[in-house]
């Protein structure tokens, strides 16, 4: 006679759940709360792995009091009645999520300032989250990025007794739904206001020696541009690359977006079209770096305009491109049609 086994029963804690990460924040756009955040961010290794010694009286003695104040004033002319545009996006985005993927549990933080990576870990246990999806809202992996939400959630982790079945994402660079949603916008956005003389893809930079010391990112930037174009039906001489936002005197990845703006605007370029496709929500470095800051500077130097393409945000492709990954990184099955 064979003995019958009953599955056990379901738990809360066999729940699934999906945390989106995203940069972060300060909480206002004043000198203290963007000190604040700026001493978290740049106190992480993974961001500057100078020696300690060396770097933290830098940061502190010289860094923090003079850049504070001046990064302070250009959020304070991007925030919104909701506060943080990279805040409220994220927030708005993972409200698609939950929508588009009711089975799951899904939860925003950010890597640095609130909510923090903890917080929402320990909420998302107590309501039973058993499997955890993590998703990084960076399409390409870096170390200083990527890597660092991945330090975060197992820093958190190792503190408890009863871990989740961990799933962590490392990239979307080439996810063809990603791609098509992005190639997608470019098409709305020449729809509305013409097709410009050249297109740029401008990228968050990081220093060279990252990439030297094996990083993954530089070629990451460069088969997302090539897939982008590819999806637009742009040939080689229709698009560019540039990397943007770099800090510090150490060469970062070429060529650097002002520097080519500058030359762009000397060669009277026209109309240039710039696209961000490192940055899943708008924020300072789109908003007020390329859309003001870099399209001042392109003016300045001769050209005629510079129109920024915005980033997905909570657009529906962007919320279907994710939502696909989501599903895929749980091991789910696609919805029926």
């Amino acid at each position: 006679m064979h003995t019958a086994f009953r599955p056990a029963p379901t738990t809360a804690a066999d729940r699934s759940g999906l945390l989106l990460v995203n940069l972060g924040t300060p909480d206002a756009p004043t000198a203290a709360a963007v000190r604040r955040y700026l001493a978290e961010f740049l106190h992480d290794h993974r961001v500057v792995d100078l020696n300690r010694w060396l770097w933290c009286p830098l940061l502190h003695g010289v860094i923090l009091p003079l850049r504070s104040p001046k990064v302070a004033k250009a959020y304070a002319g991007i925030w919104t009645e909701q506060g943080s545009p990279l805040l409220a996006g994220t927030r708005r985005l993972g409200e698609g999520l939950a929508r588009a993927l009711p089975e799951l549990e899904v939860r925003v933080a950010m890597r640095y300032g609130q909510p923090s990576i903890p917080s929402v870990l320990q909420a998302m246990d107590e309501a039973g989250v058993g499997r955890l999806a993590v998703l990084p809202l960076y399409p390409q992996y870096s170390a200083s990025t990527s890597a660092s939400v991945h330090d975060a959630v197992m820093r958190e982790l190792l503190r408890w007794r009863r871990q989740p079945s961990l799933h962590l994402l490392q990239d979307y660079h080439r996810d063809p739904a990603w791609v098509a949603a992005i190639a997608a916008s470019v098409r709305a956005h020449w729809a509305a206001k013409g097709r410009g003389d050249r297109l740029l893809m401008s990228f968050h930079g990081i220093p060279q020696r990252f990439v030297r010391g094996g990083d993954p990112y530089q070629a990451q930037c460069e088969a997302s541009a090539r897939a982008i174009a590819a999806e637009l039906g742009l040939a080689e001489g229709e698009w560019w690359l540039s990397f943007q936002s770099r800090f510090g005197r150490e060469p970062w990845l070429q060529p650097y977006t002002d520097k080519t703006l500058e030359q762009w605007g000397r060669e009277r370029a026209g109309s240039i079209d710039v696209l961000c496709p490192g940055f899943a929500i708008d924020c300072l470095e789109t908003l007020e770096e390329i859309a003001e800051e870099n399209a001042h500077t392109y003016v300045a130097a001769g050209g005629t305009a510079l129109r920024y393409i915005p980033c997905l945000n909570d657009d529906p492709a962007h919320v279907a491109a994710l939502a696909g990954l989501a599903r895929r990184l749980l091991g789910l099955p696609e919805p029926s049609a």
